[in-house]
């Protein structure tokens, strides 16, 4: 590879694959990183296809290792704009072993993927600090399974080496660090086989006595920081009234006064009065030490290379004090020098713009409120069970819950908190999921069902097997997944980023040409001296145009437009039961308008049912389904699990039953199965399947199948040694409201196509009950990712909607992958937004949120650009001269400070969502098939 070109072209071809998650091209180091599904394209078939494009490729062996890449976070402070966050990022992605990194300026935070091997979380710190910024550890990416406690009581250095060894010997214990100056001990450990009930177990008795162990209190890093830096802005803000409200009075109000004006008019040296002297006094520690977090700011830019928020504000105030200083002591030294001072501008323009960064930290705190809610939502202790030998309860105690350990049973009273992730093992009772799912009514449970930590028992007591405890709980994924997609950047704000690099050097060059051209227009008497106004010269009055320009300009709320509105939107898609994974699929939702809908557990509710079966030789009804439902219990696919479930029908023993050994299994996607059982050939699968196969379809056959299939059910054709023997009918219901969801996506002008890998007859009795008019029937995984690429190629935004293993390759091709929440891992995973409630509904409220959302960020950088494309003109005196009108810098940096308060306030408007007033109407009730 060459250039950019060259890059561009790897990449395009790579991502045309099935399979293909991302792609990402280092033309500088001759590298490519590919994040692919090996079910359905391989290493090989990205190798060759990047040949097919003339360009020679070899596998990297030494980065294809497992848990080669970590997930860091960091918390950053002292950012301003978007020209901090692009240094910041800058200073990371220049650190070895550093694959990719993200620094957000609305949250404050860095996500680096990094290899450990080259890099380490001390190193990315350090990096961050020489940049000029301070870095607090959220994460290293390693804690995932990571546990820090405390130790009190007397801990003599002989027991450290004792609790060491003993923790140890604990079978899946990984690796042990004890601060004995802290009194913590860290454990890294496998939650399959232990867990931290273990620990304190082991610790106190290594004690005998002597020690106690418990959870060490955690700092809060993330709540620490934003309150501290609320308190700090708070603190100066006031501190800075103190001083700037006596030099706004001095220079002001009293001036009007006759007998203070007296005083204050009274000389000290020379034409030196004590006015000045005061104002002087009053408003230097507001410049010099209130104001000091502008001077290091704008130093640590300025050395790296980058102009930021800082440097303006610096350059600003430092214009009118020095000017000021100047001045006085000048008319100190003369005795006829009558000098005017702008001591009021330097301090009133740092108290307000404290006032305004005070007020947007404020509202920023509350983009992530979504994120502290879902946090907030586990129960702080939880009531554990012990069961005796005879499988009754034998006690039970109060525990704190994140001392819950996988396979413990845990006991939930009605009203209670459900505390970990598990199964019911007794009672049943509703549970409302609502704070999870976004779905408002109680869902049934019973012995067998999941339920999720953090939901609220509504009525009975159940008693729940922990399954998934602490960072692989839903909750914790949840979490993760919001502050991953708050954290990505959508592609719209590298708009900002581009301007940011030129904004702030563009700014200082036009506030020095206002002042420039305000300056000599005066001194060669270009506007009448009448314009002056009389408390100063033309000099004075140009300086004053040139300080406005440059604080009035607002790098932060341009850097601030996307990121605020894709937090609260992803926040509030949260809390609707739409995960949405980040600003590029926020963004593309947004242009959708074609979505392509698999059928089976989409259109339909995934639950299909044996309706009939049709026999076409003599033989026992419990011998057919026997053989059928060995060969189908290896699959995965939903019809193969209805046919299963019907066949324990003709067993004794439903539950338990042992079907015949299937031999020479084989999974044909898309089309059924092929085993042998019993010395017998068996294939169970579609008609096309049959064909490729070379059996035969009698007359007859033919006949039932359109019967089934004109009746939306699908047939199921079982061969055994090559004879067709019989016909099964499934039906899967459609899901309720789905026609009026089909309905609603018309009407946003969107158009519906079906794909699955049905037959033709089953598929367009489906369409034509939803109202769907393109069907694309009998489909492998491939064809599907296919089908959604050609339309993406007709100039059509594709939202694929799916929720199987056969239907990943799809939502990664479509523009907008969405799954269904209570479909499979790899699906969930391969998609851009999950449906938590598995309602279609959602896929209408994912749309609408992300245009609403993206208005916003539209109508944020109207704001900003608007506000900065009007008020600099404004502010360089274009209105004088034609009404007198100027704008003092004091109220210049006042509007700066307001315009980004009110594009954060804008984004928060946002919270109040309501989706569609149509979708109210649909009646989306879960349909149950006995």
């Amino acid at each position: 590879m060459t250039c950019a070109a060259c890059a561009g072209s790897v990449e395009k071809a790579i991502k045309r694959l099935p399979g293909i998650h991302d792609a990402a091209v280092d033309v500088l180091n001759d590298r490519a990183q590919v994040v692919f599904y090996p079910a359905f394209v391989s290493e090989d078939t990205i190798r060759e296809t990047i040949e097919d494009v003339g360009f020679e490729a070899t596998s990297v062996k030494e980065l294809m290792k497992e848990n080669s890449t970590l997930l860091c976070r960091l918390q950053i402070k002292g950012m301003t704009c978007t020209s901090c966050t692009n240094t910041v990022e800058s200073a990371l992605q220049a650190v070895n072993g550093v694959h990719k990194a993200l620094v957000a300026l609305a949250t404050e935070e860095a996500e680096i993927c990094y290899d450990p091997r080259f890099a380490s979380a001390n190193q990315l710190i350090e990096a961050v600090e020489d940049s000029g910024f301070e870095a607090t550890l959220i994460t290293t990416g390693e804690d995932r399974n990571r546990i820090q406690l405390k130790i009190d009581g007397t801990f003599y250095s002989r027991y450290i080496s004792m609790v060491k060894s003993s923790l140890q010997a604990l079978p899946g214990v990984d690796d042990i660090n004890i601060d004995p100056v802290l009194r913590k001990v860290t454990v890294s450990y496998k939650p399959d086989q232990t867990g931290p009930r273990n620990f304190i177990e082991v610790i106190e008795s290594t004690g005998s006595g002597h020690l106690k162990a418990s959870i060490y209190p955690e700092a809060g890093g993330k709540e620490l920081h934003k309150g501290d830096e609320i308190k700090q802005y708070y603190h100066s803000f006031l501190w800075s009234l103190v001083f700037t409200i006596p030099v706004f009075l001095t220079s002001m109000v009293f001036m009007y006064i006759p007998g203070i004006k007296h005083l204050l008019e009274k000389k000290v040296v020379n034409m030196f009065n004590i006015g000045e002297l005061l104002r002087w006094i009053l408003c230097t520690p507001v410049q010099f030490v209130i104001g000091r977090r502008f001077y290091i700011g704008s130093y640590k830019a300025l050395q790296h290379g980058s102009a930021n928020m800082d440097v303006l504000i610096a350059l600003g105030t430092n214009a009118a004090y020095f000017y000021s200083l100047y001045s006085v002591l000048r008319a100190a030294t003369s005795p006829n020098f009558m000098g005017t001072d702008f001591f009021e501008t330097s301090s009133m323009l740092i108290s307000f713009i404290l006032l305004g960064k005070y007020l947007e930290i404020l509202a920023k705190g509350k983009t992530s409120e979504a994120i502290a809610t879902l946090m907030n939502l586990t129960p702080e202790t939880a009531i554990l069970l012990s069961y005796g030998n005879e499988g009754n309860v034998v006690s039970e105690r109060e525990i704190d819950s994140r001392l819950i350990q996988k396979n413990d049973i845990i006991k939930v009273v009605p009203g209670g908190k459900v505390a970990s992730d598990g199964f019911v093992i007794w009672g049943q009772s509703h549970v409302n999921e609502s704070m999870i799912t976004g779905e408002s009514r109680p869902v049934a449970k019973r012995k067998g069902d999941a339920v999720i930590g953090g939901t609220v028992n509504e009525n009975g007591v159940l008693h729940v097997r922990a399954t998934h405890v602490g960072s692989e709980s839903a909750l914790s994924q949840i979490v993760r997944l919001v502050e991953s997609a708050q954290m990505a950047k959508a592609p719209v704000q590298k708009f900002a980023d581009r301007i940011s690099k030129y904004f702030v050097p563009l700014v200082i060059l036009l506030a020095f040409f206002t002042w420039l051209i305000w300056f000599l227009a005066g001194k060669f008497n270009s506007y009448p001296k009448s314009w002056i106004p009389s408390s100063m010269d033309s000099f004075q009055l140009a300086l004053q145009f040139g300080i406005s320009v440059m604080v009035i300009a607002c790098p932060c709320a341009l850097g601030l437009a996307t990121p605020t509105a894709v937090m609260v939107g992803t926040g509030v898609g949260a809390s609707q039961g739409v995960l949405i994974k980040g600003g590029q699929a926020l963004e593309s939702a947004h242009k959708v308008n074609c979505v392509v809908f698999d059928k089976t557990g989409t259109l339909t509710t995934g639950k299909p049912v044996v309706v009939s079966t049709r026999l076409l030789k003599n033989m026992v009804l419990r011998d057919f389904y026997e053989y059928v439902a060995a060969a189908e219990v290896n699959s995965e696919h939903p019809l193969a699990k209805a046919i299963v479930q019907y066949a324990k029908n003709f067993s004794t023993d439903e539950e338990n039953h042992i079907w015949p050994e299937a031999r020479d299994f084989t999974a044909i996607a898309g089309h059924g199965v092929k085993a042998s059982v019993a010395n017998k050939e068996i294939v169970v699968g579609n008609k096309r399947l049959m064909v490729e196969l070379g059996i035969r379809i009698p007359v007859e056959a033919s006949e039932i199948l359109a019967e089934t299939e004109g009746m939306a059910q699908t047939g199921i054709i079982v061969s055994i040694n090559q004879e067709l023997t019989g016909i099964i009918a499934i039906s899967d219901p459609l899901k309720p409201g789905a026609p009026d969801v089909i309905s609603l996506l018309k009407s946003m002008k969107v158009k519906s196509i079906m794909v699955t890998g049905d037959n033709w007859g089953t598929a367009n009795a489906i369409a034509q009950e939803v109202g769907i008019d393109t069907v694309i029937a009998e489909a492998k995984p491939d064809q599907k990712a296919e089908k959604v690429k050609e339309l993406q190629m007709s100039g059509l935004v594709v939202a694929m909607v799916g929720d199987g293993i056969n239907d990943s390759p799809a939502l990664v091709s479509a523009d907008v992958g969405m799954a269904i929440g209570a479909g499979t891992d790899i699906a969930i995973e391969a998609a851009d937004i999950v449906l938590m409630k598995s309602n279609l509904e959602d896929v209408i409220t994912a749309i609408d949120l992300s245009r609403k959302t993206f208005n916003r960020i539209r109508m944020n950088y109207i704001w900003a650009l608007g506000y900065n494309i009007i008020g600099i003109p404004i502010a360089a005196g274009v209105l004088f001269p034609f009404t007198r009108f100027r704008l003092p810098p004091w109220i210049a940096g006042a509007a700066m400070a307001a315009s980004s308060v009110s594009v954060v306030c804008c984004s928060l408007l946002l919270k109040n969502y309501k989706r569609p007033k149509k979708l109210d109407a649909l009646r989306m009730s879960e349909v149950v098939v006995n």
